[in-house]
């Protein structure tokens, strides 16, 4: 009997211990999340503009490889983080802003991490970087919490996100359309992305931004930075104490107030200073000596300004990029060796002159000074970002001139170059000359505008330079 009754509990044993390998497993909080906005049509949607739209921009993207594919997994965690709040906001009450920025802090840290890959030192694909980095402010739209909250409405607030990122976009498909197609079609597959993807989700399902739970749980607020427990609150004050309240005209002044009361008072408010004596005074003071030693000239002369700039460059790199950086007063920079495919990189450089003897793909120049730079051709673009008085010279063609956050230019255009076309951002003091006669060799100089007059009329914006008449 009891061996029977062992045998048959053993057999028992085995067969729970199978059914709870095969079988059985604990669900977390957050797979009961993912599982009931499984069903929810706005989730469901939300899951195939991803699978769509997010899988064909990372697709794209693996041609690529790089920084390029690194953003783009980026905007794939971005676009699932948003997904996890979508589903959280409808088992959360409203939040506060206080609760809000502490909801939205996943996306927040997703959107700084693209912005970082952005940051710093150009890269080759800048343009890539910045296009991506900007666009993913889009998913703030689910921040709107009604029409007093500072923010567009949620339609409104994607496509002007996206206009800002398209900035950059089109700089991709200008420098990439007979170069390299998978590059041209990132950036389009980034754009159907954003438009028509994300605004026509967001116009369907969250119109007047997202919708809360009236019943759900609370947003936990982020808890304060302290080594003990805050202080108590002050104590109220005395409405049901014994004390009378003293008038506002008894209390002690406090502040320019006691100052203006003891100078109305009558009483000699001087009595208690100090009086300066003849050795006090500055002029007669010994310690401090108004002249500057040469030595400390030189010191002061010498300090942080070239700490802060690396080596001086000039050199070909991985033989695609040309790389100028940091030349201070070199009136004979000379890269004569290109072609093509390579880029030409200025940064950095003051009071220099670089002549490019051949046909490159595109040049760029950043945070230069009083730079000069003659080139004979260009596949794709000059590019002009953050300089001062600097003059660009070119000697046969440029398809687009672009000048960016910049104060002083001088654009000098040869007969091939006339058709250029020339985009300014940001930018002030901007000059054109351009051959005024084959004879003479002058120069005829063209300042472009930088007022403008904006108009409503017919039902747009009508947009004109404004035109400075004289004597």
């Amino acid at each position: 009997m009891d061996g029977s009754l062992i045998t048959r509990l053993e057999s028992a044993v085995t067969r729970l211990e199978a059914l709870s390998a095969g079988g059985f497993r604990h669900v977390g909080a957050a797979e009961v999340s993912r599982d009931a906005g499984a069903t929810d049509p706005s989730i469901v949607a939300f899951d195939d503009l991803i699978s769509q739209y997010v899988n064909g921009v990372t697709i794209a993207a693996e041609k690529i490889g790089g920084q390029v594919l690194d953003v783009s997994k980026i905007i794939e965690e971005a676009f699932i983080v948003q997904r996890d709040l979508l589903v959280k906001i409808k088992q959360t009450q409203k939040p506060d802003m206080a609760g809000l920025g502490e909801f939205l802090k996943p996306l927040n840290e997703v959107i700084t991490k693209a912005s970082a890959l952005a940051e710093g030192r150009r890269s080759d694909f800048f343009h890539h970087l910045k296009t991506a980095a900007d666009s993913l402010s889009a998913l703030v739209w689910i921040a709107f919490t009604g029409k007093n909250c500072g923010m567009n409405m949620p339609i409104s607030h994607v496509e002007e996100s996206w206009q800002t990122a398209e900035f950059y976009c089109n700089k991709i498909l200008v420098e990439y359309r007979n170069k390299d197609a998978s590059h041209v079609e990132w950036a389009k597959a980034l754009k159907e992305l954003y438009v028509p993807g994300l605004r026509d989700y967001v116009k369907t399902h969250y119109p007047l931004g997202p919708t809360w739970s009236a019943t759900g749980n609370t947003v936990s607020h982020a808890p304060t930075k302290g080594h003990g427990p805050a202080a108590p609150p002050p104590p109220p004050t005395s409405l049901f104490s014994s004390e009378t309240a003293q008038p506002s005209s008894s209390r002690p002044k406090e502040g320019m107030a006691a100052v203006f009361q003891e100078l109305n008072s009558g009483k000699p408010v001087t009595s208690g200073l100090r009086k300066v004596t003849d050795d006090m005074k500055a002029k007669n003071r010994t310690d401090r000596v108004g002249v500057v030693s040469i030595s400390e000239k030189e010191s002061r002369a010498s300090s942080p300004a070239l700490s802060k700039t690396g080596p001086p460059k000039l050199e070909l790199q991985m033989g695609r990029k040309w790389v100028v950086d940091n030349q201070i007063g070199q009136n004979n920079l000379v890269i004569d060796e290109c072609d093509a495919k390579q880029t030409v990189y200025v940064y950095g450089c003051k009071n220099s002159v670089l002549q490019i003897q051949g046909k490159v793909n595109n040049i760029t120049l950043d945070k230069c000074t009083k730079m000069g730079i003659v080139f004979k051709d260009v596949v794709a673009a000059c590019e002009i970002v953050n300089c001062n008085s600097v003059e660009v010279q070119c000697q046969g063609s440029a398809p687009t001139i672009s000048v960016d956050n910049t104060a002083g230019c001088q654009l000098y255009l040869s007969k091939d170059s006339l058709e250029t076309s020339i985009t300014t951002a940001k930018s002030s003091e901007i000059n054109v000359l351009v051959p005024a006669s084959e004879t003479d060799g002058d120069w005829g100089e063209h300042a472009l505008p930088q007022q403008y007059i904006h108009v409503y009329k017919d039902g747009q914006i009508v947009t004109t330079p404004v035109s400075h008449s004289g004597a």
